[in-house]
């Protein structure tokens, strides 16, 4: 059964799927093309990528702008709603930080590197 009230489960409708959350999180570094986004998600095809924007754009996360230019150009950006995702994506980040550790193994992924949030602010 559907509950259109709960927060976490309005939440996870926005950013559930394999690749949304990490989508976000490459975004957060500022503008990126779809062949820059599909180099830095491991194992995702361009079709899945192509659905995970498409909806990430009708839930307002995602901003698509399409510059006409021959071969077209297309940049995606984070909305200010997609930005406000980040600190529950640092969190996620976070926990899966001592999660790895926990059991013995060491984070090796861009995540980790970076903090977006020091970058938007």
């Amino acid at each position: 059964m559907h509950n259109v009230n709960c927060p976490v489960e309005a939440t996870l409708e926005l950013i559930g799927g394999k690749y949304k959350a990490l989508i976000l999180w490459h975004l957060s570094g500022g503008k990126l093309r779809f062949s820059q986004l599909r180099e830095q998600i491991q194992g995702v095809t361009p079709k899945m990528l192509t659905q995970q924007l498409r909806e990430l754009e009708a839930s307002t996360l995602v901003h698509r702008e399409v510059f006409p230019v021959v071969p077209p150009k297309v940049e995606y950006s984070l909305t200010d709603l997609g930005r406000s995702m980040m600190p529950l994506l640092v969190a996620m980040r976070d926990w899966g930080v001592e999660y790895l550790r926990s059991k013995a193994m060491e984070p090796d992924c861009f995540m980790v590197r970076t903090d977006p949030l020091a970058q938007n602010t």
